[in-house]
């Protein structure tokens, strides 16, 4: 059957054996990502159907993982490299932001680079250091990296799809503790656009637009206020660069008030450029000033302390009573 009910983990563990299946130029690699499957079971399955040579165990050593990439990409591979966690993507930053991000530019577009790094980002696992990071803002400011990340399964088969079949490079960030969280995957569905936003839920008064692991957060916010007689529009960003504003822009001209949430800390983080953006093309719209809810500015703490980290449902709420209350 087209339709399937899968969790986001095993939507992704299909969209790569399509893409290995559809193109023999598509090679995944990284750290046990072949016999072991993946520390996620993401890739579980795929070195045993079609071999060493497609399903790559690398070295531990992010930089070379990446280097290698861009030297098969260079040779008109198709490399999706796997990043265990958030974390360890730092040591490949380096191969990532001058090179990776700038070889097509540097050659007025003649040579393509259609390189996917998979990074499962966000916290909410109860792991150690290093594992629970969320630094999608630091490659979004990087021109010439796509930044996307999905929060349905669904989203999950059809965006890694499109990001295998993009020529620019994608940082394709997989919400970590979402990997279980169960939807619907049509596999023979006719994909959106991979850069275009989703109304996840219609409303009249504020609209939350949220990516990643906090869209769910989003939905259930919306579902609380509604109980209180507040209708919130949710919006899934999906892709964090490019940023669909012209979506974003026609749900704050109805709602006339914004509220973002993202895990990353509210610092420097990809709210703040939402924020501007908005407020200049939505001035006279706005009945309130847009609200930024995320983490603090901080080292991601200790699991035990990860929940008052973490931006909850409580945390949203209040954003969304501080936004009416103007």
């Amino acid at each position: 059957m087209a339709v399937q009910k899968l969790p986001l983990a095993k939507a992704l563990n299909e969209s790569l054996r399509t893409a290995l299946e559809t193109d023999p130029k598509v090679v995944v690699m990284g750290l046990d990502v072949g016999k072991l499957g993946g520390v996620f079971r993401i890739t579980d399955g795929l070195q045993k159907d079609f071999g060493e040579d497609r399903v790559v165990d690398t070295p531990l050593a992010e930089s070379g993982i990446v280097g290698t990439a861009i030297g098969l990409a260079l040779r008109g591979y198709r490399p999706v490299v796997e990043i265990q966690f958030d974390g360890f993507v730092f040591p490949a930053y380096d191969q990532i932001v001058t090179q990776l991000a700038k070889m097509r530019a540097r050659s007025l577009g003649a040579v393509k680079v259609p390189v996917v790094i998979r990074i499962p980002y966000g916290g909410g696992i109860g792991a150690v250091e290093h594992h629970s990071e969320s630094p999608e803002s630091l490659f979004a400011h990087v021109a010439g990296l796509k930044v996307v990340t999905p929060a349905t399964p669904s989203d999950a088969y059809w965006m890694l799809q499109q990001a295998i079949q993009s020529d620019d490079p994608v940082i394709f960030f997989e919400p970590k503790r979402r990997y279980w969280d169960k939807g619907e995957v049509d596999t023979e569905a006719i994909p959106g656009e991979l850069h275009k936003a989703r109304v996840a839920r219609e409303g009249t008064d504020l609209t939350l637009v949220a990516y990643g692991p906090m869209v769910k957060t989003c939905l259930e916010a919306a579902s609380a206020a509604a109980e209180e007689g507040k209708s919130v529009e949710v919006v899934d960003l999906r892709s964090i660069s490019p940023i669909d504003f012209d979506t974003l822009q026609a749900s704050v001209e109805k709602t006339r008030r914004l509220v973002v949430v993202h895990e990353a800390p509210v610092f420097f983080g990809s709210g703040a450029e939402i924020a501007a953006r908005i407020t200049e093309r939505c001035f006279y719209h706005l009945e309130a000033p847009v609200l930024r809810v995320g983490g603090y500015h901080a080292p991601y703490p200790p699991a035990r302390l990860e929940e008052e980290y973490l931006p909850g449902l409580d945390r949203v709420l209040d954003a969304v009573d501080r936004s009416l209350a103007y």
